[in-house]
Formats: C-alpha cells, sequence, structure tokens
C-alpha cells in the first residue's frame, strides 16, 4: 500500500494537459522579462527611433527565445501523440522535462540583459541542451520494447523521431563551441536545426 502512494495512475491525458499548461505560463513569463522602454510624448522621431533601435536587441531575444519554446511544444506533442500509455518514470521525465521548460523563460531574462556577453548565451544553450535531452529520454523510455507505444509502430518511425529529436541538443551545443569565435553566429546557427530535421526525415521516411 505504501509504495502505491509513490507510484500513481496519472493518465497520459492529465500528463499533456497539465504540460501545456506549463508550457503557456513560461511563454507568459518570458513576455513579462521584456523591459518596454519608457516614451516621453515629447520625442522628436529621430530620437523615437534611436529609442526603438536600442529596445530592438531585446525584442529579438524574446522572438528566438519564443521559437526555441515552440519547438519544444510542437516536438513534445509529436511525442505524445504516439504515447498511448503511462508510467510513474515517464512521468517523473516529464516533470524534469518541465522544469527545464520553466528555467527557460527565466534564463532569458539574462540572455536580454546581457546580449552582449558570452556566459549567460552558454546557460541558456545548456539548459537549452538538457531540456532536449529530456525529451530525447522521453522517447526512447516511451519506445523500448514498444513500451508505452503501439506495438505496430513502424522501427524506422522511431529511429527517425529519435535522432530528429537528438538534432537539438546536437546544434545547440555546436552553437556553444561557435560562440567562443562569433556570438551572433553562435545565435543563428540555431536554424540548422530546420535542414537537419528535413534531412533525418529523408532518411528515415516510410
Amino acid at each position: 500500500m505504501s509504495a502505491r502512494i509513490f507510484t500513481p495512475d496519472i493518465k497520459v491525458e492529465h500528463v499533456i494537459s497539465f504540460s501545456d499548461a506549463v508550457f503557456a505560463f513560461a511563454i507568459t513569463l518570458m513576455a513579462l522579462t521584456i523591459d518596454i522602454p519608457d516614451l516621453p510624448p515629447n520625442l522628436s522621431q529621430s530620437e523615437l527611433l534611436q529609442r526603438l533601435d536600442d529596445f530592438y536587441p531585446q525584442f529579438e531575444d524574446y522572438i528566438i527565445s519564443f521559437a526555441v519554446i515552440a519547438i519544444f511544444w510542437i516536438s513534445y506533442h509529436q511525442v505524445f501523440d504516439h504515447i498511448k500509455g503511462s508510467h510513474i518514470s515517464m512521468v517523473y521525465l516529464n516533470l524534469l522535462f518541465l522544469l527545464f521548460i520553466t528555467l527557460l523563460s527565466l534564463t532569458t531574462t539574462f540572455v536580454i540583459n546581457y546580449a552582449s556577453y558570452q556566459i549567460p548565451y552558454i546557460i541558456y544553450c545548456i539548459i537549452v541542451i538538457m531540456t532536449s535531452s529530456l525529451l530525447v529520454l522521453i522517447w526512447w523510455y516511451a519506445t523500448k520494447e514498444y513500451r508505452l507505444v503501439d506495438k505496430g509502430m513502424n522501427p524506422l518511425f522511431i529511429k527517425g523521431t529519435f535522432f530528429a529529436l537528438l538534432s537539438i541538443p546536437i546544434i545547440f551545443s555546436i552553437s556553444i563551441i561557435i560562440s567562443f569565435i562569433d556570438l551572433d553566429i553562435a545565435q543563428y546557427f540555431w536554424l540548422g536545426i530546420i535542414p537537419m530535421n528535413v534531412l533525418i526525415r529523408y532518411k528515415y521516411k516510410h
């Protein structure tokens, strides 16, 4: 009976609903980190443009960070669309994954305030790597011996999805290395996720 207390029977639908709520909270928290500039009413047009230009780096970092969380949300649902059952180990992995999703929102503030510094960027990348690695682990756990997925699932699809998810921590790990050379290039290197995923899907199409 005591063991049952620590192994609750949580339905996969409840896991997904809770996760969606955390994603929504993370995006809201991230939006609150933007420091909207105070614009006096007597500004000239050139001064206004200068204020907006100063604000642009914050806006750019927010858009990039929003895109990262959006990619995680899409990837998360692509994974859980195929998970038919639940297990306490998977639930704990999911909670750990969501913890890092919220940390992404918090570290966004750090990156926005110190956009020209390498250390905040590296910290952010490490959080992304941990988050994406946990999603890879959830997929591996669910598909190992068809533990939580349909036993008729195509092995090529399982492998292709695994490598598509793995592309995120790989790309961000490489971007950390690039940041020692050029921080701006490192930030845009994230876009490499798109062609890498296209190649993976082509290789493992079924």
